[in-house]
């Protein structure tokens, strides 16, 4: 299955609009959350890997104690492309504000 293009600027800025809680440019979007412990973090390194295989997208994850850093980004684009947009929406829904 093909994968889609890298996004522009614009539409990276564009889909940023309707995730607050991301941040970045056409070579990555991140997010850091704080979670409540640490197995609460594991967790939720759980449920994201669980979404991530099914869109067979995947996240860099950095685990400090309770605070989760997400880095998405679509490798073989080398930068951010819908996949990643969507993976954040999904993610955020996983996730507390």
């Amino acid at each position: 299955m093909p994968r889609p293009p890298r996004l522009s600027a614009d539409a990276v800025v564009a889909g940023l609009r309707d995730l607050p809680l991301w941040s970045g440019d056409v070579d990555g979007l991140h997010r850091t959350v704080q979670l409540a412990s640490f197995p609460a973090a594991v967790a939720a390194i759980v449920a994201i890997a669980d979404v991530a295989e099914e869109m067979d997208h995947h996240p860099d994850i950095d685990l400090r104690w309770r605070t989760l850093h997400l880095t998405l980004v679509s490798h073989s684009e080398q930068g951010v492309s819908a996949l990643d947009l969507e993976l954040a929406r999904r993610i955020d829904a996983l996730l507390p504000s």
